[in-house]
């Protein structure tokens, strides 16, 4: 397990260091600790551990003790895998036991339960309810070859593993994919290029039995004679998602923000009257991409991987998606909104008329208050996202989950699903620096933006594409590059702005794509807290 510090989001203070003498720190421990602990410290420092269990460092070279990893220091791609020390985390939940686990062939492993010494040999059982991630910690990345394990004696259904490491969940993704062994060897398809989109349409929605569209695809453009080895599947692909998802066909429109995101069209069923239809076909194209490893050619709002995922949708999602109507809620939450005189009700402009649409019964009746402002919101965000959309979602969704069960897709996260269908995409950082503007006393020599695009190129692809999901609220980079990124207002180039102090987390403007980014005193410092930030979106108070 990768050594980390144990902080969340919103906990960016920086924990007290212990007091000690030099005759402290050059005293000999007793009893010498496990090769994995002391073995992979840096040279001159050790482990020690307070009288409650907790590991204390000692540096030898200085004479100081810190409850800070020294390796911690040292980037997290780059580290060496060590153990982490569960006793600082607290007693476990009731139920819960915890283990180690060695794996000894791909059917057994073996668990030891450090408390009692007791090692028991098991082999793997689907019917259990197990978790990689402690319960007492949220979002623990599981590295190295010995791993903590934790049983939910309390359960029988089977949990999946969790990691902040998209490879990892991916490959455990493909793992659990099945093919039945009762359908075709391959799923035929002759296609017209100029009549894609109704071509596909046909032949996919007669199938009667998705698991059919799981065979091995063999596509054959009309009059193109050749060999389907995966390029032209893929060629397919690209192709039918132009179509799909054109908002000429009125099935799809763009966000209010730019013209790059799509959302559903909530008056679909105006343009087309078999749009339920078409949206299960289109769900079940999107389930064929992600089963045969393919990649559509769309990128989507966040409250669209959000519903796919039966997560709530929340204010911050609005800010990405139309920010004036983000403004104008965040403005209510944080003010008393009786001078407005608003109504559970909300105006939608349709051909040219404005209609009204309750948010409750005898919402027209009921002014909102400071009381119930809250509850005013929340219905708001539900018709914006959800309510004007649900047939159309739900349609595809079935044809989607026909396909990739819905339990398993739940190991990814918004982000991280919208890499699964649409690709993680290659970042040019030379056109990403050049397109970058500075604010509040920041410019392109300062050192800590030349650590940040330090930080930037020392990134894997992933994590440069959290980075722009967490600034821009996607990963999808405009045609022309950097240079058309959009904002709330039209055209808005990446920003970074210097804010706040060194031990405050960055923090986004998803609709001014700026990040606001404290005057760090290391690049250590700037890595960690970067990263960290990146990785903690969720319930991040630093995220406006």
């Amino acid at each position: 397990m990768e050594a980390g510090q144990l902080l969340t989001a919103q906990n960016t203070s920086i924990a007290r260091q212990p007091q000690a003498t030099s005759g402290d720190a050059s005293q000999q421990s007793s009893n010498q600790q496990p090769e994995m602990e002391q073995g992979f410290l840096p040279k001159g420092w050790e482990v020690r551990h307070a009288p409650n269990g907790r590991p204390f460092f000692i540096d030898h070279n200085t004479k100081t003790t810190t409850w800070e990893d020294p390796r911690l220091k040292i980037p997290p791609h780059l580290r060496r895998k060590t153990s982490l020390d569960p006793v600082d985390l607290g007693p476990l939940p009731v139920g819960v036991q915890f283990y180690l686990v060695f794996c000894l062939s791909p059917l057994i492993i073996l668990l030891w339960l450090p408390k009692s010494g007791e090692v028991i040999m098991k082999y793997l059982a689907d019917t259990k309810k197990t978790q990689w991630e402690d319960p007492r910690l949220q979002n623990v990345a599981i590295t190295g070859p010995v791993s903590f394990f934790f049983i939910a004696l309390s359960h029988s259904s089977r949990a999946v593993p969790y990691s902040r490491d998209y490879k990892r969940k991916y490959e455990f993704f493909r793992k659990k994919l099945k093919k039945q062994s009762d359908i075709p060897n391959r799923f035929e398809m002759k296609i017209h290029r100029t009549t894609i989109l109704e071509d596909s349409y046909r032949r996919i929605i007669a199938v009667k039995r998705a698991d059919f569209l799981k065979a091995r695809l063999w596509i054959e453009f009309d009059g193109e004679k050749g060999l389907d080895y995966g390029g032209v599947a893929r060629e397919w692909f690209f192709l039918l998602s132009k179509e799909m998802f054109n908002p000429y066909y009125g099935l799809f429109e763009y966000s209010a923000t730019d013209n790059y995101t799509l959302q559903i069209n909530p008056n679909s069923g105006l343009c087309n009257e078999d749009h339920l239809s078409y949206f299960k076909f289109i769900g079940r194209v999107a389930g064929m991409a992600v089963y045969h490893g393919k990649l559509l050619d769309a990128f989507f709002i966040r409250p669209f991987y959000k519903m796919m995922l039966q997560k709530p949708i929340t204010l911050h999602d609005m800010e990405s998606v139309d920010s004036e109507y983000y403004n104008s809620l965040r403005w209510i939450l944080e003010n008393d909104p009786a001078e407005l005189d608003l109504r559970f009700i909300v105006d939608e402009e349709l051909f040219g008329q404005t209609h009204q649409h309750e948010l409750k019964s005898g919402g027209s009746e009921i002014v909102v208050t400071n009381k119930n402002k809250r509850d005013y919101i929340h219905l708001v965000i539900q018709w914006r996202f959800v309510s004007r959309v649900q047939k159309q979602m739900a349609a595809f969704k079935e044809g989607f989950f026909e396909l990739i069960p819905q339990d398993l897709i739940k190991i990814f996260d918004e982000n991280e699903l919208e890499l699964l269908m649409c690709g993680l995409g290659d970042v040019d950082v030379a056109d990403w620096k050049l397109h970058t503007k500075y604010k509040n006393g920041y410019s392109v020599n300062h050192q800590v933006i030349q650590w940040f695009w330090k930080a930037v190129l020392m990134m894997d692809s992933e994590k440069r594409i959290r980075l722009l999901q967490f600034v821009t609220g996607t990963s999808r980079v405009p045609m022309n590059g950097f240079a058309e990124l959009y904002g709330s207002n039209g055209p808005q180039l990446f920003t970074v702005e210097q804010w706040g102090t060194p031990e405050k987390l960055p923090r986004a403007h998803t609709c001014f794509n700026r990040l606001d980014l404290p005057p760090y005193d290391s690049f250590e410092d700037l890595w960690d807290k970067l990263l960290l930030a990146i990785e903690n979106t969720q319930g991040f108070d630093g995220v406006d």
